[in-house]
């Protein structure tokens, strides 16, 4: 029985083979097909390239969105860099005004943890635990800033991969009258919403 079934699987692949040939794959998103007449299939994806749009939002940040069409995340691109730009001015112009003091204490005072500075009055050891606290935080905006620029890279490259889905399907929602006879419950009768894609 096994051996039937092997003898005719090779029978209906080796058909198949057959009728391959009068197809030939020019491109991945075209499709001709040898015959009588000719049939040339292009998809509306192919003009989205992601590795394109992926290596215009690698040179800079925002050019992969403008690739893709997609003029509506610049804003959210943008916004995300200069907020983050911000804070790490922010961060690092306090550690460098705190750091000074810092040095100013441990110049004045070396060995005193207690010694206070004369602008801020903050003593040695407040002061080691701000410029720590400012360079952590500094740091973070960095670690943010480069998380920002694969996020936008990855943004570009799947949208352009998306190009070709329909999101916006055909969506027909009803209501009907609905009853069901139940043994439990006998008669039921209601309204229900129908969705049909």
């Amino acid at each position: 029985m096994k051996g039937l079934f092997a003898i005719l699987f090779f029978f209906l692949s080796a058909a198949s083979l057959q009728a391959q040939d009068s197809v030939k794959v020019v491109r991945d998103d075209s499709l001709i097909v040898e015959s009588q007449d000719t049939i040339l299939i292009k998809s509306y994806a192919a003009r989205y390239d992601p590795r394109k749009a992926l290596l215009y939002a690698a040179v800079l940040p925002g050019l992969g969105q403008i690739y893709n069409k997609k003029y509506w995340k610049l804003p959210l691109v943008y916004g995300g860099f200069i907020s983050i730009g911000y804070g790490f001015d922010l961060y690092q112009t306090g550690f460098r005004k705190y750091k000074n003091q810092l040095f100013h204490n441990l110049e004045a005072a070396p060995n005193d943890e207690n010694f206070r500075h004369p602008e801020s009055l903050f003593t040695t050891s407040a002061l080691r635990t701000i410029v720590d606290r400012y360079r952590r935080e500094r740091d973070f905006m960095v670690i943010l800033m480069g998380g920002m620029y694969l996020l936008q890279m990855v943004d570009a490259h799947v949208d352009a991969h998306l190009k070709e889905f329909d999101l916006n399907p055909s969506l027909q929602v009803s209501i009907e009258p609905m009853m069901e006879e139940n043994a439990m419950t006998g008669r039921l009768s209601g309204v229900s919403l129908v969705f049909r894609f």
